[in-house]
Parts: C-alpha cells; sequence; structure tokens
C-alpha cells in the first residue's frame, strides 16, 4: 500500500474517531532523542494544520528530548507517550522487551524499517579547523580535544562510536582489535562525556570546550546556521548510515485514545511535506525527489549499515554497550593509563 493510501486511510479512521468521540484538543506526547527539537516543533506545526483540517481535531502536542537510551528507559518507567522517535532501534526494541508496549515486529510497520530518515556522522571543527582535522585518524593525535556524548546514555554517541571502529576496520590490516584500540584512543581525547547529543554541541559550540565535535549531521548544520562563522563541518571518507526510526506506543496510545492519531503522525513523515520538512531540518529524506532538492546541503559519502557491518542492533547492544561490554573495556583501559 502506498504512503498516500495509508495517510488516507489514517485520516479516515480518525475522522470516526473525532466523531464519536468529540473534537476536543487531544494531548499527545511524543518522546524523542535529543537533537530533534526544531525538527518536531516544524512537524507539529504543520501536522497540526494538517490533522484539523480533515478531522476538525485540534491537537496539544507534547514533547520529551533527552539522550535516547534515558528516554527508552524514561518510558518503560511510565512516561506515558503515544510514539517514540528514538535514535537507534535497540532503544525501541527494549520497550518490547521489558515492558511489552508495543509489538516485537515494530519495525513492520511503515516503510524503510520504520525509519522516514536517515543521518550520518561528520565532524564540527571551529572556523579555519585550526587543527587541520580531515578524518578519523587526525582524532587520535595527542593534541586533539574531542567532545562525543555518552554511549551508554545517547543513541547518538553509539553511532559515533560505530562510525569510529568501521572507519578503524576498514584501514589496512584492520580488525576488531585494532578498531577497537582505536575507539579507546578516541575516548582517552575525549574532553566532556555529556548524556545527550545536545549537551556536547553545547559544551563544544556553547561553552567553547574542544577541538572536535563528533556530532549528527542535522546537528552540525545546525551549529552553522545559529553560529555563522564561528565553525566549519569535516565530512570524513567514512561514517555510518543512521537510522533512528519511529513507532507507536500501542498500549500507551490505545488507552488514551490516540491509536489513530499515532499513525496518521508517523505516517504524515513519509508524505511530500514531511519529507520536505526533515531534509530543512538538515536530516536526510527517503524521498529521492526531496533528497536531490537539498543535494548541495547533503555531501555524499561512504555509508555502511549496522546490520552489514555489526550484525544488527542486538548484536551490538550486546557486545558493545551493556554493562560489561567492549565500551565498559574501554573506560576501564583509559581508567588504568
Amino acid at each position: 500500500m502506498s504512503i498516500s493510501n495509508t495517510l488516507k486511510l489514517g485520516v479516515l479512521a480518525a475522522v470516526i474517531s473525532a466523531t464519536s468521540f468529540g473534537a476536543a484538543a487531544r494531548d499527545f506526547l511524543n518522546v524523542s532523542y535529543d537533537p530533534t527539537r526544531e525538527l518536531y516543533e516544524d512537524v507539529n506545526k504543520n501536522f497540526g494544520k494538517y490533522w484539523e483540517s480533515r478531522t476538525g481535531q485540534k491537537i496539544n502536542f507534547k514533547q520529551s528530548h533527552g539522550g535516547s537510551g534515558k528516554q527508552a528507559r524514561a518510558v518503560i518507567d511510565g512516561l506515558d507517550a503515544d510514539v517514540v522517535t528514538l535514535a537507534l532501534a535497540a532503544d525501541i526494541d527494549v520497550l518490547e522487551a521489558k515492558a511489552k508496549l508495543l509489538p516485537a515486529d515494530w519495525q513492520k510497520n511503515l516503510p524503510n524499517n520504520s525509519t522516514p530518515y536517515t543521518s550520518t556522522i561528520v565532524f564540527l571543527v571551529r572556523k579555519n579547523n585550526p587543527k587541520g582535522i580531515k578524518d578519523w585518524g587526525d582524532l587520535v593525535k595527542p593534541s586533539i580535544a574531542i567532545i562525543t556524548p555518552n554511549p551508554k546514555t545517547s543513541g547518538g554517541a553509539r553511532w559515533n562510536y560505530l562510525a569510529a571502529w568501521a572507519w578503524a576496520k576498514h584501514q589496512a590490516g584492520g580488525n576488531d582489535k585494532t578498531a577497537q584500540e582505536f575507539v579507546r584512543k578516541i575516548y582517552k581525547n575525549t574532553k566532556v562525556l555529556d548524556s545527550g547529543a545536545r549537551g556536547s554541541t553545547t559544551t563544544f559550540a556553547e561553552r567553547g570546550i574542544g577541538d572536535v565535535l563528533l556530532a549528527w549531521e542535522n546537528e552540525a548544520h545546525l551549529a552553522l546556521r545559529e553560529q555563522p562563522g564561528k565553525f566549519e563541518i569535516v565530512t570524513p571518507s567514512l561514517s555510518i548510515l543512521a537510522e533512528p526510526p519511529v513507532a507507536i506506543v500501542e498500549k500507551n496510545a490505545a488507552k488514551k485514545g490516540n491509536k489513530y492519531l499515532a499513525q496518521g503522525y508517523l505516517n504524515f513523515l513519509y508524505s511530500p511535506l514531511g519529507q520536505e520538512i526533515s531534509a530543512r531540518n538538515f536530516y536526510r529524506p527517503r524521498n529521492a525527489k526531496v533528497l536531490t532538492k537539498y543535494s548541495q546541503v547533503f555531501k555524499p559519502l561512504k555509508l555502511v549499515t549496522i546490520d552489514q557491518e555489526f550484525g544488527g542492533w542486538d548484536k551490538v547492544q550486546k557486545t558493545h554497550f551493556e554493562n560489561g561490554g567492549v565500551f565498559d573495556q574501554i573506560v576501564k583501559a583509559n581508567s588504568a593509563k
């Protein structure tokens, strides 16, 4: 079924719902990760107009933002999300595994594994790139001060970590052992580990700490827009295809009578307008026409995928980020040196 037909069905169902239950403004909570504030402010404004024009129903949008892992934990602990728009699939999988808030096959609900937009990891450096940073290998030089969030709490930080690991493995003679040692050096040079991506951006851009920020592509572009003339983006030779997925928290949405609204909201992200909104907020759209329109923003680069390079999020989470995993081993090794 096409996105447009799916969206129409969602609207039709919502018309029935609004007629049955009255058209009073509905509270609707999207629990999202740290750097999507501007994106969903734009989405909510436009979707709210669209939904009211079709159904007569006003929406009282509520947003919650923070490190993706922390946000997932908050939903498990009772934060009443209708939808989650998190940084990676593992943070949504845990909602099923630990609280049965949605089906195990939630990624089949929407196209592209329920990922309406993508991103990647780039470097944000200060104007004129005074440390001459061009690629991942430059980050482990002794004089470089890195800012990146904590992979234990931040989805973006996990993408950063994995992009660095992949680059190291793709070097001559690269393997998991050399990659782990390279990533250890990355964290040895890290000066501040914030809990989320927006906190790291603030540390780098507002507080002036560090030589380079390992950043979501959209965060880097926002920094250029908000503080023109102060920063530059360096696109590395290899990065990772970051796929931040979306899902209905079905148990919550059904309890609140918001399931049709939640489906319509997520469908909207795939619509031509939703894709345009993603692109103008510096997320790479799935729609090929919209992506072509923004080709000057989104530079081509070699991207590895989580499935091909690492065997999927379930394996990655257990191997690298659970207690006692590779990241903990790296922290322990750095503490001893």
